[in-house]
């Protein structure tokens, strides 16, 4: 990880020795100027975390440096040194953006309290805008749900992963299995978890605009680029960026994708310095890229570099022993979420859930189980609360109809209806509670349609 670097601007040489001298005993990188004019240069060049400013320079001001620097990133902090009694100045500095202010002739211990207090704040301030963006908590074992054999393989893999250093894995699988949660799920268990997780998809990007979210670009760049912009590999520096939908990526994009991965170093759009990061580059996808490769729409060196550690994510329909297990996980999660207290599934939807292809995989099993709890009103989830198109889709054997054959004349569906409703009641003595069991239906859609048949005054 990267020291700490601090900009000492002062045109006083011997001010300038002695802080540097004092600041790398404390394990800082420092670099110095004696003017605003060749801070305003190394600000650009070397990007510090902090800067020293002599409100009294030659050429421009402190406070014309200051405004400046705010200008180019706002998130360097910056500490005023002032002569004694300047207060009035002091204050117009901090309303410019200054973190504080010390007077000359100062302590060397006070200004490293001084230092250390501003920095503790800016790492604060991006754990909190971190935490807010994120909106989640560490992921740990217990979201990963599944005890099938191919969920127990994965889950290896994962921990294996977290525990390493590798620093790209490639994850692959079908839309809705679930890979970006198996990503966070590395990030947070790793060394790098205390260290920012940022996610972007490249399909939902376009391609002109893709470099510059994750190289950034500077000022000027191009028509739009009104002010420098840090880019989500310099925002993520000791942590986790993960790439979705890598296959979608254009080729030229997947060129310079590769060169950073080689070199781990890389240029703002419109820049000439180059930085080095160290993160970890989790990519996911659900395209082969394999026939990519061969339809020439995916580099081959490229598919080698990101695979160093494969991830498959199995489909839903295979690994069927995981559905209900999931369905009971969703059940408690969205009772929480909407105040419900349902308990289970009835056996008749819970065989149809298991019976159902579920192209969707989990995020369909997710949605499905979140519309049954919002539109039902028993502690019961029903087929009635299930889609359609599970219904429609499960095998007639899930029906118990596989004897039923249609008439080539017809038949009339609501004198059907009408006719299992009169016997489920005759068969239950008319308790209409047993009756709309052996229906699967729940008792108000039972008795809606015995009133539409006449059963019920």
């Amino acid at each position: 990880m990267r020291k700490t670097k601090i900009l000492v601007v002062d045109d006083e040489h011997l001010i300038r020795w002695s802080l540097e001298q004092n600041l790398k005993k404390q394990g800082y990188d420092v670099v110095s100027a004696g003017n605003g004019e060749d801070a305003l240069r190394i600000v650009r060049e070397e990007q510090p975390d902090l800067v020293l400013l002599d409100i009294q320079l030659p050429g421009i001001s402190g406070l014309e440096a200051l405004e400046k620097i705010k200008e180019y990133d706002e998130e360097i902090l910056v500490i005023m040194v002032t002569a004694h009694g300047a207060l009035e100045t002091a204050v117009h500095a901090m309303r410019l953006g200054a973190y504080d202010y010390i007077n000359k002739p100062f302590n060397l211990d006070e200004m490293s309290i001084v230092i250390r207090k501003a920095l503790e704040t800016s790492d604060l301030r991006r754990e909190v805008q971190r935490l807010r963006s994120e909106q989640s908590r560490k992921f740990g074992p217990p979201d990963i749900i599944g005890a099938s054999r191919h969920m127990k393989n994965v889950l290896d893999m994962m921990e294996k992963v977290a525990k390493s250093d590798a620093s790209t894995v490639l994850i692959q699988g079908e839309s809705g299995t679930g890979k970006e949660l198996v990503a966070k799920w590395i990030h947070y268990q790793s060394a790098r978890a205390e260290k920012p997780f940022v996610a972007i998809n490249c399909a939902a990007v376009p391609a002109t605009l893709l470099e510059s979210e994750l190289f950034g670009h500077e000022k000027g760049a191009f028509t739009d680029a009104k002010a420098m912009k840090k880019g989500l590999f310099e925002l993520a520096d000791g942590g986790t960026v993960f790439l979705d939908e890598i296959g979608d990526m254009e080729m030229g994009m997947q060129a310079k994708l590769l060169r950073f991965l080689e070199e781990r170093t890389f240029r703002r759009i419109g820049g000439t310095k180059a930085f080095a990061v160290d993160v970890r580059i989790i990519s996911a996808t659900n395209r082969d890229l394999l026939k990519a490769i061969e339809e020439k729409n995916f580099r081959n060196d490229l598919y080698y570099r990101l695979q160093v550690i494969p991830i498959y994510l199995p489909p839903l329909r295979e690994r069927k022993e995981d559905i209900l297990q999931l369905v009971n996980h969703f059940i408690e999660l969205f009772n929480r979420e909407f105040n419900k207290h349902v308990t289970g599934v009835s056996k008749m939807a819970e065989k149809l859930l298991l019976e159902y292809h579920w192209p969707g995989n989990i995020r369909e099993l997710k949605n499905v189980i979140e519309r049954a709890i919002i539109l039902g009103n028993e502690d019961t989830l029903l087929l009635e609360h299930l889609p359609l198109e599970i219904v429609a889709k499960a095998s007639n054997q899930t029906t118990g109809l596989a004897t039923f054959k249609l008439p080539p004349d017809g038949v009339d569906i609501e004198e059907v209806e009408k006719e299992l409703i009169r016997q489920s009641l005759e068969m239950s003595e008319w308790n209409q509670s047993k009756a709309a069991k052996k229906l699967n239906l729940g008792i108000d859609a039972f008795r809606y349609r015995m009133k539409k048949f006449g059963f019920l005054k």
